[in-house]
């Protein structure tokens, strides 16, 4: 049976040399997150925690997933073929598998009542505006009440005492579920899983059609599937080795003050009000390893897991269209806080490429709001490849489209929210940037456009000149 732990993939990491030890004694409330941010942001490395200030039985892990490199390792496919690999996978769900207690790590220690405290979880401080430690890296595991199908996203938590935080419910299936309950004047039971296998972080942000199980997902990713185990207080069912699970229930009235939090934008998420999650039980390994997902600034596995999603849905998503382009490459860039998306593509035809650009902003993703296409000769993760097509074959008037008066993701601060409605609805302007070369057919014509490369750089190894 394949490892599907956390703590696996972070010991693969480390042995790849994709890790770095931080011994020296750290706070969560104070540094970790900086710490964490800067040793990717400088040296591309996840980040391991092992002496945290008031927390000695627990260790620290970030930065886990950031990359293409890392989500490889994680699930032994090549960056090379990542994304048509997921796409494949996906397609082919694999229903997760019950197993008992005593086969389920998470069940090493459980902790009811005063000994269920939040606070001796060594929860981030984030951001600078934040009001205080939040959990960003909970998969809310619940159940709609009258089909019993299960759904797993993930939602953020601001820790407001040993036995509360807030609950944020995004206008999606969650909310669709909890709005059931509320009719029904009843709490919605919740399983918060902290600390699991990328592959399962992966499912709790694909966007799927309402009744598909996350979980069924993961397991596809992971060839293997995901082995559950039973909630102590409540009728749901979480990862057997995951680092942590939270039990409890969002109630069904109720709100609480919540925010700023630094989103993954890059920007804040400003103040508002919440739902009220309710603590029961808390369920963890000995020893655990808390997974703090970093939020806010770019680049971090928040921008990661939903880019990741979206490269996976648009690239499928474009297969239709046009009978099926000749696409090389797509990149939701996390640097854009997931609001810019790259397609590499080989068009075939004229105004071909607008088309495909037109059809990435309309997948089932809201976050890209400007859809960029690059021909294949351009990288489409490297930015100054990227901007130098937008200079050298972008016409204004006839390569950018603004098509306004659309749908924007909710965290787009800059768009306007719809009248009378909250900040989860906002409407704005999409753009379309077609930087493909012109269709020229003359060889010396389609010479104007091509990069100006060193001569001989095609043969050139520059290890044969290096001491």
């Amino acid at each position: 049976m394949r490892d599907q732990s956390l703590r696996a993939h972070v010991a693969n990491l480390e042995q790849q040399g994709e890790l770095i030890r931080i011994t020296k004694e750290t706070d969560p409330h104070e540094n970790v997150s900086a710490i964490g941010w800067k040793a990717y942001d400088k040296l591309g490395k996840s980040t391991l925690f092992t002496n945290l200030e008031n927390f000695p039985d627990w260790t620290v892990v970030s930065q886990v997933i950031t990359d293409r490199k890392k989500w490889s390792i994680a699930l032994d496919i090549s960056e090379d073929d990542f994304i048509p690999t997921l796409v494949k996978r996906i397609k082919h769900q694999i229903k997760p598998l019950e197993v008992g207690a005593d086969q389920a790590p998470v069940k090493e220690v459980i902790l009811r009542g005063e000994d269920a405290d939040l606070t001796k979880i060594p929860a981030l401080w984030h951001a600078e505006r934040d009001p205080g430690p939040y959990i960003a890296s909970g998969m809310a595991v619940i159940k709609d009440p009258d089909t019993g199908i299960r759904n797993m996203s993930i939602h953020r938590q601001q820790i407001q005492g040993p036995d509360q935080t807030g609950f944020l419910i995004c206008p999606r299936h969650a909310l669709r579920i909890y709005q059931k309950y509320q009719q029904q004047n009843k709490p919605m039971p919740v399983a918060m899983v902290i600390g699991a296998h990328p592959a399962i972080y992966y499912a709790s942000g694909f966007t799927s059609s309402y009744g598909l199980d996350e979980l069924e997902i993961a397991g596809s990713l992971l060839n293997d599937p995901v082995r559950l185990v039973k909630c102590e207080t409540i009728d749901i069912e979480v990862p057997a080795e995951a680092e942590l699970v939270i039990e409890g229930e969002v109630l069904p009235e109720g709100m609480v003050e919540e925010g700023p939090f630094g989103e993954a934008t890059g920007t804040y998420a400003m103040e508002g009000s919440t739902e009220i999650f309710k603590v029961k039980a808390i369920t963890h390994r000995k020893n655990p390893m808390f997974y703090a997902m970093q939020c806010g600034a770019p680049m971090t596995d928040t921008q990661s897991i939903t880019g990741t999603c979206i490269e996976t849905v648009v690239t499928d998503h474009l297969r239709n269209v046009e009978g099926g382009l000749d696409l090389l490459d797509v990149r939701c860039l996390g640097i854009s806080g997931l609001m810019a998306i790259v397609l590499k593509l080989r068009p075939r035809v004229e105004g071909q490429a607008k088309t495909a650009l037109m059809a990435a902003l309309s997948s089932p993703y809201l976050h890209p709001k400007i859809a960029i296409a690059v021909d294949d000769d351009i990288d489409a993760s490297d930015l100054r490849q990227i901007f130098w097509s937008l200079t050298t074959r972008v016409h204004g008037s006839r390569d950018v489209v603004n098509v306004p008066n659309t749908r924007i993701w909710s965290l787009d601060n800059v768009s306007d929210i719809v009248p009378g409605m909250s900040a989860m609805y906002r409407i704005g302007t999409k753009i379309i940037i077609d930087a493909t070369k012109p269709a020229v057919t003359q060889e010396t014509e389609r010479g104007r456009f091509a990069p100006a490369m060193p001569f001989g750089f095609e043969d050139i190894n520059l290890d044969t000149f290096l001491p």
